[in-house]
């Protein structure tokens, strides 16, 4: 057996010497509904090999070998905490033949290209071995058809009352294994409940933390795994923060047990609950109540209360203290402008010097509910932390994942999720300024300024809950809502990733006139065609308040301003080359001629800060015409 030595008798003894009533079973023994000699009978004497022999001619078959060796160590086992409660003796079992008819509904649910493991389980009704004597209409089922490579039969354990597919366990001993794991979770929080097995599972703790801490997380992982199963204190804490980072914040239930419970784990657990708890939330729909998972005071549920309004509102930071808190605030200041590969390389170096705030905390899992510092933790990036020993401990430095930002512009002609639902983007860049200086350079007049980006439910995208066109605005404005930052070269930048509107037009005044007021600015706008081709591909850049140069391409026509560089000459630029890869060829020519980037992560992820811009199109002329629909969309009228 897997805990208790390789024979059954080591195991049953074990098993039958631990036993104390759970809970529910001391309140039958408190009404007198039952005796304890009667609850503490786990096992029966052994049947003898003749015993074993007889039932198998019976059957017309031999036994797979776990179950053969249980009989003989004990002719059945009483199995209270479970829906089955006897497992009968070698005499009482017999064959299934499935009395409700399961095996046609099944079949008849087979697709056409139905899984190995589903056609088994199609036909496991008709042959299997009832093992049950009493149960909660629930059965025990051996299948001699789903047999593995050492004999063992496969086991299924049918809830008739619960609707659910049965579960399968490889063997009959794997099944047992199990139910003494359950045994004992059922009892882990009893105080008597003191044991051989509690120790060494309690141990197995003790282990994880120290190899989770010294970077050897999926070590730490599988000795957690197991004393969860066992329902060991501190285990599913310290599991549910491994596979938070590993797996990503939204793969599963995010729960800390009774961590949370704890005032020193609040800031580094309970955000990240909220965020789950924000980002499941659905737009319109009433809000579900924030829960913790386990019992708190009232000091711990009104910190979390505070926690998830921050979280919600998008205010959260995360500060810790030392080395580690510091490194967090200045890569929170070149993440907050798109920078998040360099963020997260000061994050590393400084991640040796976090310490926990508490024995069970094993990583600054409070990183990930940071508005700004959260995206810039990825799946690899959570794996890459958690194989980085910290809080004093030494061991091997993993090998640094690559960096997310490809350089330059080239990478906006992929076609993708990001640019989606407009198919068109636009930009400006202004050399030589910080990008808190773009309000008073492009910002809509009277504008307030920067403002944060909105907090995206799951699976929503930065375009999904920008602003809409301002309520005052004229019919023929088009003030871009764009997220700004700053480039490695030095250029500050907005950045308008879906534009409702279709591209430059009759009215269109480039912005790269007034954002040049000191230096230069270079304006790009790209509207895609059919198969991702560029539809309009417009260019302009101004130096020190005045439009050097400009063109639009539509199609194969240019139209042209000043006089526009050789090398961003699209006649020249786009020579010989296919439709397909005009958008590309394009862009690679602006980012060479003015060293121009644009971070790729930080946009797609929606965290840069936002501004809305002046219009990009001027009021129509005294002669000229402006003519516009609305489209209202509702229920018709009986």
């Amino acid at each position: 057996m897997n805990d208790n030595g390789s024979d059954w008798g080591t195991f049953l003894r074990r098993w039958q010497d631990e036993w104390v009533p759970s809970e529910d079973e001391a309140v039958e023994l408190a009404e007198g509904d039952t005796t304890l000699a009667g609850l503490a009978a786990l096992g029966a004497p052994p049947a003898s090999e003749a015993d074993v022999a007889d039932a198998e001619r019976r059957l017309g078959t031999r036994l797979p070998p776990s179950y053969r060796e249980f009989l003989l160590a004990s002719n059945g086992w009483s199995l209270r905490d479970d829906s089955i409660h006897q497992l009968g003796a070698a005499q009482e079992i017999g064959w299934f033949g499935d009395p409700f008819g399961m095996t046609p509904m099944y079949r008849e649910s087979l697709g056409e290209r139905p899984a190995e493991q589903q056609v088994l389980l199609a036909g496991m009704w008709e042959r299997a071995l009832q093992l049950e004597t009493d149960s909660d209409m629930s059965y025990a089922l051996l299948d001699p058809g789903d047999t593995g490579e050492d004999g063992e039969w496969a086991l299924y354990i049918h809830k008739g009352w619960s609707g659910e597919y049965p579960t399968r366990y490889p063997s009959f001993r794997a099944y047992m294994q199990r139910r003494y794991e359950s045994f004992h979770a059922e009892r882990a929080q009893l105080p008597e409940f003191v044991n051989d097995t509690t120790r060494a599972r309690d141990a197995d703790v003790t282990r994880a933390r120290e190899e989770a801490l010294s970077g050897r997380w999926e070590a730490a992982r599988e000795l957690l795994d197991v004393a969860k199963r066992y329902g060991r204190p501190g285990a599913w804490g310290m599991l549910g923060q491994l596979d938070v980072l590993a797996q990503g914040l939204g793969h599963g239930r995010t729960y800390f047990g009774g961590l949370v419970a704890d005032p020193r784990c609040t800031d580094e657990l309970v955000p990240v609950m909220a965020l789950a708890h924000v980002r499941d939330s659905l737009p319109g729909r009433p809000e579900r109540p924030f829960v913790l998972g386990v019992e708190t005071d009232d000091r711990i549920r009104a910190a979390a209360d505070a926690i998830h309004a921050r979280v919600g509102d998008g205010s959260c930071r995360y500060a810790p203290d030392g080395d580690f808190g510091r490194a967090v605030a200045e890569a929170r200041k070149i993440a907050g402008w798109g920078d998040t590969d360099g963020a997260w390389r000061m994050l590393r170096t400084a991640l040796p010097s976090w310490s926990p705030p508490a024995p069970d905390v094993l990583a600054p899992l409070g990183l990930l509910a940071d508005p700004v510092l959260g995206p810039v933790v990825t799946r690899e990036r959570g794996r890459e932390l958690l194989a980085t020993p910290r809080a004093g401990r030494t061991g091997a430095v993993p090998e640094p994942v690559p960096d997310l930002d490809p350089p330059g512009l080239s990478w906006l002609a992929e076609s993708g999720r990001w640019n989606a639902p407009y198919g068109s983007y636009r930009c400006v860049w202004v050399e030589g300024v910080e990008p808190e200086a773009l309000p008073g350079l492009v910002g809509e007049d009277g504008g307030a300024g920067l403002t944060a980006a909105p907090v995206r439910p799951a699976g929503w995208f930065p375009h999904d809950v920008r602003w809409g066109q301002r309520d005052d605005s004229a019919p023929w404005e088009d003030r871009a809502v764009v997220a700004v930052g700053r480039t490695r070269s030095g250029w500050a930048f907005g950045f308008d990733p879906a534009a409702r509107t279709s591209g430059p037009g009759t009215f269109f005044v480039s912005p790269a006139a007034a954002a040049s007021s000191g230096g230069r600015a270079v304006v790009l706008w790209v509207r895609r065609g059919r198969d991702n081709t560029p539809a309009v591909f417009h260019l302009s850049a101004a130096e020190r308040g005045e439009e050097r140069y400009a063109y639009t391409l539509r199609g194969t026509d240019v139209e042209r301003s000043g006089q526009v560089p050789t090398a961003l000459d699209p006649d020249l630029v786009l020579r010989g080359v296919e439709d397909a890869d005009r958008e590309r060829r394009l862009l690679a020519a602006v980012q060479d001629e003015f060293g121009l980037s644009l971070p790729r992560h930080a946009l797609a992820e929606g965290i840069l800060p936002q501004l809305t811009t002046r219009s990009w199109n001027r009021a129509p002329r005294e002669g000229e015409a402006f003519s516009y629909a609305t489209i209202t969309v509702g229920r018709p009228r009986p």
